[in-house]
């Protein structure tokens, strides 16, 4: 979506007011919301401040759908603006979750930038490393670089490192509630998978 001073709003802060919404109404269902690895630590910390899970999944909206039917969630969705509310649709529907919205901003009587601003976004980086015939995810070198940056961020920060479903890339992703922690790890991190991946 896009607010009316043309600020790009991502699926996270979709779903962070819809939550509230229903969670308001006495509609949420499951206790929460889910979402994948990539959705932001600061929906999550808003989540919890309001009693509420943020459940991830691997990315993909059909890996959310199944963990909502599994465990009977009703609303999950993707940062990237996969919206998914069950009681209205079996599969993501823009339109459906735009009327969620347009229903929220009547109800608050508020703007949709105001509407949609549910949290500070944690800083994010991301880095898609190119590989070759070794797989860097399975160098003792990386698991090690990788188990350090973990215990380094600890609560205040996630790394999420896959590998593309489409292409021979590694993803990198590194999330700190310091912009600068996230760029510099994200950085040597993907530097060194760079280099096992060659």
């Amino acid at each position: 979506m896009v607010d009316e001073t043309g600020r790009v709003i991502d699926g996270d802060q979709i779903l962070g007011l819809i939550a509230l919404e229903l969670k308001q109404a006495g509609q949420l269902k499951g206790g929460g919301v889910v979402a994948t690895v990539m959705s932001n630590l600061g929906l999550e910390q808003m989540l919890e401040s309001e009693g509420l899970e943020l459940a991830r999944t691997k990315v993909g909206d059909r890996y959310v759908v199944a963990r909502m039917r599994a465990e009977g969630y009703n609303l999950g969705g993707e940062q990237s603006g996969h919206i998914v509310l069950s009681d209205h649709a079996t599969t993501g529907d823009g339109l459906v979750a735009a009327l969620q919205v347009l229903a929220a901003m009547v109800r608050r009587e508020e703007k949709a930038s105001a509407c949609l601003s549910m949290f500070d976004a944690a800083p994010q980086r991301l880095i898609n490393v190119r590989y070759g015939a070794t797989d860097p995810l399975e160098s003792d070198t990386v698991k090690a670089a990788i188990a350090d940056v973990e215990a380094r961020l600890g609560k205040d920060g996630r790394l999420v490192i896959r590998k593309s479903g489409t292409e021979p890339l590694i993803r990198v992703m590194v999330e700190a509630l310091d912009e600068g922690v996230a760029n510099s790890e994200a950085e040597t991190l993907a530097s060194l998978v760079e280099r096992e991946g060659a």
